[in-house]
């Protein structure tokens, strides 16, 4: 159990270029992302496009069981989906957020006047009980706004149009659904700020982008005419990464949000940000990011970490996945129901009401697979398995040190100049897209070559065992795979140092890859740790370093 002091107190807002909380102290948000929740996307359900968003869902589970059975599955799950236990495992793994997307659709009426239904404006108010109760943050993020605007399937779209930037009766809505919302949680302090658009506008619909900002100033202005205090959470064009859109801060408490996925972990792939932050002298936020494997995780999180970049991770808990913390196992029979939607046969009732109600009991975190090392990735926590090639990115001389740089191979780190190289793999590991994104090629191994003298550094954390009174530290093994590259009458290796303690030296004995460990295994108290590598003698190449 984490259990940390998270600063999590009062009000967020933005202090120049920084999140502060209620006192006054610095804040990164690190958090998590409860998707699929108010807003079911079929890739977590292992469907096809046939049911690849909430109303196409909705609509075969009517089909198969019929309107009332329907309403009570529905009513189950999002009981279930997110419960109590979810908060208080995610706040015991040290986050200190959440980012709750919200489906209009799921909470409100159609057509004006404005009218909310169901239950879920009910169970929002409890999540939000729970987020204070465990002391984390919630980010209410409107992930489904009405008529959609993204025109695509994660955002409820009826027509793949969207129609929030083309129908004015959507656009009032919209504002009007801000408004009240700002209404019901303008003294919540444990809202952390109102994420008004999810990943608006797609390049393919770019024509529309002039409209998005004036948007954003109406659902600005109807906010602070209830609610002075919340902060304003602002995303750019094209799945958050387009920010020429901005013009001007239309707040003085707003934070600018970007996503990333599958490009490289690198200081070059959110340079841009990095430097809006200056120029709009605000608080940028990862919003968005995930989806990979526990590599690129462990890169691309403290990437966020070293550049002061607050981060929420997508996604908590899906079906059938080892890339996210919690897994919902499949129920037997679930690929009969995925069949059917693209064209299969159709179950009988009984069989779809019998898969349905399997899935029902999986969802709740209990049933579910739960994948610690996803967690210990973001976190960089031990035990953590960190490649070599995420080395700090704090800059030279605290990250790194690399002395004659001529003829290097810059590669991966192209601001950095250590040469990264590609090697032969002995595993094979899926090349991966997410909305047509440029992806981080992983069918082959990349490690770093060093010359004598050079030096790299690897922060991590550590937590200790059970949290609260009587807490104990925790023994670790350091284990490396290197490899010695051709040498003319000389050794390679590396010298390892652990908090400026040196832990020994490690050489590898021929040009093929072998795991060398330590032979002291090492007591570490609770927090950051800081790793040191540095070559001696000849060439040395380094694919990982693994805290076990």
């Amino acid at each position: 159990m984490v259990l940390t002091d998270n600063n999590v107190a009062g009000f967020v807002r933005a202090q120049g270029s920084k999140l502060v909380n209620g006192n006054g102290e610095p804040l990164i948000l690190r958090g998590v992302g409860l998707g699929s929740w108010f807003l079911p996307e079929g890739y977590m359900w292992k469907f096809p496009e046939q049911g690849d968003r909430p109303r196409r869902i909705e609509r075969m589970i009517e089909g198969l069981i019929g309107k009332e059975k329907a309403e009570e599955f529905w009513e189950i799950y999002y009981d279930r989906y997110t419960a109590e236990v979810d908060i208080r495992k995610i706040a015991e793994e040290g986050f200190n957020s959440i980012r709750i997307p919200i489906n209009a659709r799921a909470f409100i009426e159609d057509g004006e006047p404005l009218r909310f239904k169901g239950n879920n404006l009910r169970r929002l108010d409890q999540c939000i009980e729970w987020c204070r109760k465990y002391n984390i943050y919630a980010i209410l993020d409107l992930h489904g706004a009405p008529g959609g605007q993204t025109g695509a399937n994660i955002d409820d779209s009826e027509n793949d149009q969207p129609e929030l930037f083309t129908d004015d009766a959507y656009r009032r809505i919209t504002i009007e659904l801000w408004r009240q919302l700002a209404e019901r949680y303008k003294d919540e302090w444990i809202v952390a700020g109102y994420d008004l658009l999810n990943e608006p506008l797609p390049d393919w619909n770019a024509a529309l982008n002039p409209a998005l900002m004036p948007l954003y100033r109406d659902i600005v202005k109807a906010i602070r005419e209830v609610d002075q205090q919340h902060m304003i959470i602002l995303e750019g064009a094209h799945w958050s990464t387009d920010w020429t859109i901005f013009d001007e801060m239309i707040d003085d408490n707003t934070l600018l949000q970007f996503h990333k996925y599958w490009n490289n972990p690198d200081t070059e792939s959110i340079q841009k940000y990095i430097t809006d932050r200056t120029r709009w002298n605000a608080p940028i936020f990862m919003g968005e990011g995930g989806e990979n494997n526990i590599d690129w995780y462990s890169g691309a999180f403290r990437l966020f970490d070293d550049h002061d970049i607050s981060w929420n991770f997508w996604t908590w808990k899906k079906m059938d996945a080892i890339n996210s913390p919690c897994s919902v196992n499949k129920p037997e029979g679930w690929d009969r129901l995925a069949d059917y939607l693209a064209g299969g046969e159709q179950p009988s009732t009984e069989d779809a009401q019998r898969i349905l109600w399997s899935y029902l009991d999986n969802i709740a975190l209990e049933n579910c697979t739960y994948h610690a090392e996803v967690v210990h990735s973001l976190f960089r926590r031990a035990p953590v398995r960190i490649p070599a090639m995420f080395y700090g990115y704090q800059g030279e001389e605290i990250g790194y040190h690399i002395g004659t740089r001529s003829g290097r191979n810059v590669g991966f780190r192209v601001n950095d100049g250590t040469d990264i190289r590609f090697v032969d793999s002995d595993r094979q590991l899926a090349d991966f897209q997410h909305n047509g994104g440029r992806p981080w090629k992983l069918d082959q191994r990349l490690c770093v070559q060093l010359a004598a003298g050079d030096w790299l550094a690897y922060e991590f954390t550590s937590a200790n065992v059970g949290g609260g009174e009587g807490i104990e530290s925790v023994a670790y093994g350091v284990e490396i795979r290197l490899r010695a590259t051709e040498i003319l009458g000389d050794w390679s290796g590396l010298t390892v140092s652990l908090d400026g303690w040196q832990l020994g030296t490690v050489r590898p004995t021929s040009a093929e890859w072998t795991i060398i460990r330590l032979e002291e295994s090492v007591a570490l108290d609770e927090g950051l740790h800081r790793i040191v590598i540095e070559a001696v003698g000849g060439p040395v190449q380094i694919e990982w370093i693994d805290i076990v």
